[in-house]
């Protein structure tokens, strides 16, 4: 298996992005590192190829924004929007993940192993997230589909103006917000619940330590008397 190392302190961003995005998708199986990220933004974004980057360090806004079919592994913390508008594939943020992590996600995975900040999965849209610390307030604010998995504490006004996404917390919930409520851990639940904790590292905990969080769907249409809470 062919392993290139990349050192952002001698080799600017733009060529190594441009090199994951032109020439690495043609060669099979390669595993790309990247040194001494000291924060930088944009780092392995937009990629579509299954590839496989490690980002040793620190990475800044928005590093694997847009992934497809990639597998990115950070080995420390991520600044805002890490995996935003992910499509497919994995990204595993091995520390700290910042505000708005997951955001409008479509596909794929996205694991981070510390807490995330605000905003966790904002607009999430079918992608999965599973935070193996706590998340900030307005966690999966407007979630329309996919699954949100907190095994610590959940800020204020978790899940709210929630659709169809589904939410797992196994700490404790500061507040719900707008038209999310709680739901019955029902066996289909469970089932994917425990699938997520599998693939992200947690097979040994049970699903039945989770509580499930929903739409109450009352806000699906305009309704005078919820015009404060719209």
């Amino acid at each position: 298996m062919e392993s290139l190392i990349f050192d952002l302190a001698a080799t600017p961003l733009r060529e190594i992005n441009q090199f994951l995005h032109q020439e690495a998708p043609a060669r099979s199986g390669l595993q790309v590192t990247i040194e001494n990220p000291n924060g930088a933004h944009a780092i392995a974004a937009g990629l579509n190829a299954p590839v496989q980057v490690t980002i040793d360090g620190h990475a800044g806004y928005y590093a694997a924004g847009m992934n497809q079919h990639a597998s990115v592994t950070i080995t420390g913390s991520a600044g805002t929007g890490v995996a935003e508008n992910m499509m497919s594939g994995t990204v595993h943020v091995q520390g700290f993940a910042s505000n708005a992590a997951g955001a409008t996600a479509q596909g794929g995975l996205l694991v981070i192993d510390g807490d995330a900040g605000l905003r966790c999965g904002i607009s999430l849209k079918g992608a999965d997230i599973v935070v193996g610390g706590s998340v900030g307030s307005f966690s999966a604010f407007m979630a329309q589909a996919g699954n949100l998995v907190i095994l610590g504490n959940a800020g204020e006004a978790l899940g709210d103006s929630l659709y169809e996404a589904r939410i797992f917390v196994r700490g404790t919930v500061a507040s719900l917000g707008a038209d999310c409520e709680e739901k019955p851990l029902g066996e289909a639940e469970r089932a994917i619940l425990a699938d997520l904790l599998q693939r992200a590292g947690h097979g040994d905990l049970d699903p039945a330590s989770f509580r499930c969080y929903g739409s109450a769907r009352t806000l699906y249409h305009f309704h005078v008397d919820n015009a404060g809470a719209y």
